[in-house]
């Protein structure tokens, strides 16, 4: 069966490979071993350049070599969206009388990945351009966009949880085909090599990874 795969990069990073030793995953290997009798076509990974935090100066150059090490597989596409630093208001839990109740502090905000996986979801479902479609997240928010292209399409759409330790929404799990659960021995077995090459040079995984 052709299929597509949809991966929302920062639920993937967040629920499944932060702090562990599979950071530097292989998106190819994994949705093989996943869906091993399947054709994966094309494996759009959808994701925002960091912005380092003051603790974490190296985090940019880590997130680069992992978009340049995964740049080398064949048939992966990776699709931009933006950060935007925002000043938030917000209560103190417990308030010391006489001072303010709120503080202001400064925030980083992801936009236009999870609009970006659904427009391209659905596009792609409409123009034939797979069989299956696979979804890497656990964003609620892509329950509508699942359920059209099930529904109105009429193709498969099987939802990935990434969460090891949480259900998916209920909301996104009935607007899919069937969903399957990330496990750790699927992470494990799909791991980039050490050291890969592209048209600038080497590619070496961060060390810290």
């Amino acid at each position: 069966m052709i299929t597509n795969v949809y991966v929302d990069g920062f639920n993937l990073y967040y629920r499944a490979v932060r702090g562990t030793q599979f950071r530097w995953l292989d998106l190819r290997k994994l949705t093989e071993n996943l869906f091993p009798k399947d054709q994966v076509k094309q494996i759009l990974y959808f994701t925002a350049i960091v912005i380092s935090h003051p603790d974490d100066s190296r985090q940019q150059q880590r997130q680069q070599s992992y978009l340049r090490a995964l740049s080398t597989l064949p048939g992966l596409r990776i699709i931009y969206g933006t950060f935007r630093p925002l000043k938030k208001r917000r209560p103190l839990v417990s308030p010391i009388e006489g001072l303010p109740s709120y503080v202001q502090i400064r925030d980083m905000e992801e936009k236009g990945s999870d609009v970006n996986l659904a427009t391209r979801l659905v596009a792609d479902g409409f123009q034939q351009k797979y069989e299956q479609a696979v979804v890497i997240s656990n964003d609620s928010d892509l329950a509508n966009a699942l359920r059209c292209v099930r529904d109105e399409a009429k193709l498969r759409v099987v939802l990935v949880n990434p969460d090891r330790d949480n259900r998916s929404p209920q909301s996104l799990s009935d607007a899919a085909t069937y969903v399957r659960r990330l496990r750790k021995s699927h992470l494990r077995r799909s791991q980039l090599p050490p050291t890969l090459k592209d048209s600038i040079g080497a590619i070496t995984k961060p060390a810290s990874w």
